[in-house]
């Protein structure tokens, strides 16, 4: 497996929608999704789906189907751009596509 540098993704104004996402999720998801989030940086992703080239979403199969979308340069960086819930995944999709075309102009 690659190592992988994992990011958080922060808007100009220097929000981290996936913190903020993060920080609204009880004690035991938010330790889930910490967990899940370290194995990225083995370049282990587990469950995941690719939206569009470089853009992922990681599959969460507990509380009410989380999501955290994410992207992916080469074989080094991973920026968390995001997270949600499978009710809002139409929605967090365009957030995190949005995310990562700014995310990417910051990193390229």
């Amino acid at each position: 497996m690659n190592h992988k540098k994992v990011q958080i993704y922060k808007t100009h104004n220097g929000r981290a929608p996936f913190i903020d996402w993060l920080e609204g999720l009880d004690k035991v998801s938010k330790i889930r999704v910490l967990k899940r989030v370290s194995r990225l940086e083995i370049g282990n992703l587990g469950d995941y789906k690719v939206i569009e080239a470089g853009l992922y979403e990681l599959r969460f199969f507990f509380g009410s189907g989380y999501r955290v979308y994410f992207g992916m340069l080469g074989d080094c960086v991973v920026v968390l751009l995001c997270g949600g819930d499978k009710s809002h995944q139409a929605d967090d999709i365009k957030k995190a596509m949005t995310y990562w075309k700014e995310a990417q102009n910051e990193i390229i």
